[in-house]
């Protein structure tokens, strides 16, 4: 549990960086922040002092106490190496490695340090992601965002990298709300092709499940509509299961649920990604179905976890590697001054045939 001096810390710090107040502004008086948060004097001194040490606050005699600029200076890139911040919602699965591989790949050809966090896909965790990136200084920023398909509370803290000129660009996705480059895989067109091969095969009772809480799952949804429209096959609301980071958790049996419910009606599933893909091929072989017999899937992504399953899942390529490198690629650039460079690029997914997707033989005439 934090102290009440801490709660006075982070707050007047997160404040600073977030830019609810500015650099020279001056800060609620120490009678204030007493009744503000209910201490001592005693109590407020020690947060302001500490912020002062820190570069955060400056005190003038006789006038207040006032924002400084200061702890950027103080910050751990004053050695001359140029130090860029990568934000990602998970490190150590799935295709992250990759990304960060390209990243670091790139940065370390130009002699770039780079400062790694991470956020579990939780904007508290974004929060503090950004707060330590602002602190440190960072030149540059590379993020992938944070339940992108919500709205974001931690826009402050963006708009403050923007009114420093620290040039950041975007990953995966993006905040919709904000004028922002970015570097994405094209997600309408990645399950608009998965869709359409299993139409190809001859299914017309498709299924999808999506995550919703972030662009990516938005904009899958929406490719596997268009892609269902264009064959003028109807949209069941029932055959779609939905999850978000928090219910994630409880995916295996929300999937039972839903497997068994469908059983009857379905033949394929177009998969958010290659991961909910394996799931659904654990859950299936718990409910004796077998793939891709009873049941088509195609994953997306292309992720090395599909490579090395004990099945090969169809799936959709992703840049990952090259999308990092991409990314680096024009953080560097920026810095360097180099005007014209593009503000939003789409890697196009190319179908990745396994063994989980057959070809459905039409009903026998009556």
């Amino acid at each position: 549990m934090r102290t009440k001096y801490q709660i006075i810390f982070d707050e007047l710090k997160s404040n600073i960086l977030s830019g609810t107040y500015s650099v020279g502004e001056q800060i609620p008086t120490e009678s204030a922040l007493q009744e503000m948060y209910g201490v001592s004097r005693q109590t407020v001194r020690k947060a302001i002092l500490e912020l002062s040490n820190e570069g955060f606050l400056r005190s003038e005699k006789g006038s207040g106490t006032y924002v400084s600029h200061q702890f950027r200076s103080k910050s751990g890139n004053g050695a001359g190496k140029r130090t860029i911040g990568v934000i990602t919602t998970y490190l150590s699965d799935y295709i992250f490695p990759s990304i960060i591989r390209g990243i670091e790949g790139r940065l370390n050809e130009d002699n770039y340090s780079l400062l790694l966090a991470s956020t579990n896909n939780d904007v508290a965790q974004e929060k503090k992601a950004l707060e330590m990136m602002l602190s440190f200084g960072v030149d540059g920023l590379i993020i992938e965002p944070t339940k992108s398909n919500l709205y974001n509370p931690n826009i402050a803290y963006y708009l403050s990298f923007k009114e420093q000129d620290v040039p950041f660009i975007m990953i995966n996705a993006y905040y919709e709300e904000l004028e922002v480059p970015f570097f994405c895989l094209d997600d309408v067109q990645s399950s608009y092709l998965a869709t359409r091969e299993l139409i190809s095969k001859g299914h017309t009772q498709i299924g999808i499940i999506a995550k919703m809480d972030d662009l990516q799952g938005k904009y899958r949804m929406k490719g596997y509509i268009k892609a269902l429209g264009e064959a003028k096959l109807r949209f069941h609301p029932e055959q779609v299961l939905s999850f978000d980071t928090e219910s994630k958790q409880a995916l295996s049996a929300n999937l039972e649920q839903f497997l068994t419910d469908n059983r009857e009606v379905l033949t394929a599933i177009v998969c958010y990604n290659d991961e909910v893909g394996l799931e659904v091929v654990k859950v299936c072989r718990e409910l004796g179905i077998s793939i891709p017999g009873e049941l088509s899937i195609i994953g997306q992504d292309n992720s090395y976890i599909a490579k090395n399953a004990g099945i090969k899942l169809t799936t959709l390529t992703h840049p990952q590697e090259r999308m990092g490198r991409d990314a680096a690629e024009w953080v560097i650039k920026k810095l360097q001054g180099k005007k014209d460079l593009k503000n939003s690029t789409y890697y196009l997914p190319e179908l990745v045939e396994g063994e989980t997707v057959r070809v459905l033989e039409p009903a026998p005439a009556e």
